[in-house]
């Protein structure tokens, strides 16, 4: 007994950097195992023969008899699960039915270009829509430019609202076709990059800078900052010493969540604007039934989003340490 109340007394004086990684890190396995079990489940529950498609359209029945045993559709599903889990801790992430590519050499090829443009898509997002947020918030405050809030609401709901591949196609249209700013398929240049990466920063630039606009309107009536208002600090310290801290906690809590779906819209887009991806690669992966293709894109692209939240989960730890505890920030 007293063995293991000495073991709750470590743990409670635990460093909280520790109790919060191993939570987090418990998270990431849980997401990850999911993630393998879907990937591996797409196979079962996807219509049709797998060996048929992998054997091609004019194979004989016995070929596909043979392809079916390659594969090892032969076995039961546990012993298949095993196989594909153990096929996994080794990186092979099979092989492409059509082009008999490593599923990891094109998950390889293609990578750099989607985190190209979702990073890209995250500064923007970040680095626009706090600062709008934050900026009407301001101008906003105590009933003041109705007609300002009214549009500001009016808009960010409208086009927040609008699907990733209807703004990229305006964009398109528009940007590329109309005016002929600038290219509206493929990577060649870095002109390249600006519609993708506005397309898919659109939507989220809206909505987070809605959230950003109501967290900075509560924290403009607290105590603490009329107090801080009421020294006659100069605004720049004012907003981003005693304003901007207090807001993003509870900013970047639901902010995570839709930078995670930004890989999403990063996929869209990138059908949209024929760039080289994974986005175009998986697209292509289910109209061709290549499902070993689609396992593999469909899993990285899951482990990029848990790391975003990872991240976004830091950040929230190095701007206030109560988030370690578990606890909301306003607890």
């Amino acid at each position: 007994m007293g063995e293991g109340l000495s073991a709750m007394a470590v743990l409670d004086e635990a460093p909280p950097w520790l109790g919060f990684a191993a939570r987090r890190l418990g998270g990431v396995l849980l997401v990850l195992t999911a993630l393998v079990v879907i990937t591996f489940a797409i196979v079962q529950l996807m219509p049709g023969d797998p060996a048929r498609v992998a054997a091609g359209a004019n194979a004989t029945p016995d070929q596909i008899t043979r392809m079916r045993h390659d594969l090892g559709l032969d076995r039961s599903v546990p012993a298949q699960f095993v196989d594909y889990v153990g096929n996994l801790l080794h990186g092979d992430l099979g092989r492409s039915f059509h082009t008999q590519e490593n599923v990891a050499d094109i998950v390889a090829d293609r990578l750099p270009y989607t985190a190209e443009l979702a990073l890209l898509g995250i500064v923007v997002i970040l680095v626009v829509a706090i600062p709008l947020g934050m900026l009407v918030a301001v101008l906003c405050q105590n009933g003041r430019r109705r007609r300002l809030d009214g549009a500001f609401t009016f808009v960010t709901g409208f086009v927040g609202s609008t699907p990733e591949y209807v703004l990229g196609t305006l964009l398109v249209y528009v940007v590329g076709i109309k005016l002929g700013w600038l290219p509206v398929a493929g990577a060649a240049t870095v002109d390249a990059l600006v519609l993708p990466v506005v397309a898919i920063s659109l939507g989220p630039v809206c909505t987070i800078a809605r959230i950003v606009r109501r967290e900075t309107a509560v924290v403009l009536g607290q105590d603490y900052f009329r107090t801080a208002r009421g020294r006659r600090l100069p605004a720049r310290r004012l907003y981003l010493r005693h304003a901007l801290p207090n807001l993003l906690t509870s900013t970047l809590t639901l902010a995570g969540l839709l930078l995670a779906g930004l890989l999403g819209g990063t996929v869209i887009a990138e059908s949209v604007f024929a760039w080289p991806g994974l986005g175009t690669r998986v697209v292509e992966a289910i109209t061709q039934r290549d499902l070993p293709v689609v396992q593999g894109v469909v899993l990285v692209l899951g482990s990029l989003a848990c790391l975003i939240n990872l991240l976004i989960d830091v950040v929230l730890g190095l701007l206030d340490p109560r988030t370690l505890s578990g606890k909301a920030a306003g607890s």
